[in-house]
């Protein structure tokens, strides 16, 4: 055999492992289940650059695909990736919220109007406090995230005061929203935000809560022009990120780590930034299309402050059976931690 066939032979095995490290052929797919179009700007400006991002920073050992299709509704989708019908999930906590009532102090009014700095404090939350309730354990919880101030929206006028409010039936999603709504004199309707085009075509509702990014991104314009505006938020709204726990164990520690740094905090500021973009489009958009905001009349603030304070008291002993040891000190580092960053 001649010296130059035996320098290819040992040059080979090199040639191949170094083709399998820069092309792996086992990569780990994981499959993803989102229950939002394709269109959604959570899917196009957060779901999808997170997974681009895994398979970068694990050098395609792991890969995310997103389903065409999801595989449950959204209230299902925390079960789905425990169970390990999916691979990975996300979904918002208030679907469930007699399971997750130990975070239900992120979506009382006053949480903030900053999504950023809402989901990176709900981030510090969880990993301070939160993770004592044995509700989101058995599955790898990725990040979380908030969506900036939930208000009033009206098809015929301004909700700006107690009086506004009487007797309107107003679409809300949860039971903080109905409490809010009861306590200001409203008529709380339960229905999933999909559903407040026709319900307010129909005249089943007079208005609906929402931020304003979803008023133009469900297709609400014409059937809502009146925006009550509430300094920090009616209410707030946290979603969850999540991974299989045994999808996330037999991932080595390496690709664990490199995951751990594209998501947890890093992925809290980029789902709050992409939110705070959309809610100051939204607002512009609005405003242009002739739209008003009103403030709403300090009566109405007092005596949102006010259910909030008995929201707050009946939540603490609920948190405390949760496994949450001190409820108080929970709200006060989240609050801490809002105002310390938001507006950065």
């Amino acid at each position: 055999m001649s010296i130059r066939m035996n320098l290819k032979l040992a040059v080979l095995p090199a040639v191949i492992m170094t083709g399998l490290v820069a092309n792996p052929l086992h990569a780990e797919t994981l499959k993803m289940s989102s229950w939002v179009p394709p269109t959604h700007f959570v899917y196009t400006q957060i779901l999808e650059p997170w997974t681009k991002d895994v398979e970068k920073v694990t050098e395609g050992r792991v890969k995310v695909e997103i389903l065409p299709k999801a595989l449950g509704t959204p209230p299902q989708h925390w079960e789905l990736a425990r169970k390990g019908v999916a691979d990975i999930t996300w979904g918002n906590f208030t679907y469930e919220p007699d399971r997750f009532k130990s975070i239900w102090f992120a979506e009382m009014p006053f949480a903030g109007s900053d999504a950023k700095a809402q989901s990176i404090a709900l981030w510090n939350s969880y990993n301070k406090h939160l993770k004592a309730d044995p509700a989101y354990g058995g599955i790898k919880l990725l990040s979380v995230g908030m969506f900036g101030p939930g208000i009033f929206n009206h098809g015929s006028k301004a909700l700006a005061t107690l009086d506004d409010l009487k007797g309107q039936k107003i679409r809300m999603g949860g039971p903080i929203q109905q409490v809010l709504l009861e306590g200001l004199g409203a008529v709380p309707v339960s229905a999933p935000a999909t559903k407040a085009y026709e319900m307010l075509e129909s005249k089943v509702l007079d208005g609906s809560l929402h931020t304003p990014e979803s008023v133009v991104n469900f297709r609400l314009t014409e059937k809502l022009p009146h925006h009550t505006m509430i300094e920090n938020g009616l209410y707030g709204a946290t979603f969850f990120l999540t991974m299989n726990e045994g999808k996330w164990n037999k991932l080595s520690d390496a690709d664990k780590t490199a995951i751990d740094k594209i998501s947890g905090e890093a992925f809290a500021a980029k789902w709050g930034e992409a939110f705070n973009q959309q809610n100051s489009d939204a607002e512009k958009k609005l405003t242009e299309a002739g739209h008003t905001f009103t403030p709403a009349a300090p009566e109405l603030m007092t005596k949102i402050g006010e259910i909030r304070s008995k929201m707050l008291t009946d939540w603490e002993p609920a948190a405390k059976t949760a496994g949450i040891a001190d409820p108080k000190a929970l709200l006060a580092d989240f609050e801490a931690d809002y105002k310390a960053l938001a507006g950065k």
